[in-house]
């Protein structure tokens, strides 16, 4: 699997990038064919509390799945993401399995 991350308008810390390989990399255990994942962060409107924006497309063999979430911190909006992807990746297999 091939996560690439994006930061946009800012620096992300060797430890960011840290968290978000460890926990997209959790998305294996449900899916070996993923292909791809792309991660972006960025920073909207710094005034307001909940400011960070995250965006993860995962590719699968044939299929593209896509999450976002605008939290107060980079790490609860990769928590949420990688969880919505989780759901999205047990809806697909369902779909597989019934065909």
């Amino acid at each position: 699997m091939d996560i690439k991350i994006q930061a946009i308008h800012f620096e992300a810390t060797q430890k960011l990038q840290d968290f978000i390989a460890k926990k997209v990399g959790k998305l294996g255990k449900f899916e070996s064919e993923i292909r791809k994942v792309e991660v972006s962060l960025k920073v909207v409107k710094p005034e307001t509390a909940a400011n960070k924006e995250v965006a993860i497309k995962m590719s699968l063999s044939g299929k593209e799945l896509f999450a976002q979430e605008v939290c107060d911190t980079f790490e609860e909006g990769i928590d949420k993401s990688v969880d919505s992807l989780i759901r999205q990746l047990s809806k697909y297999k369902e779909k597989q399995k019934n065909r």
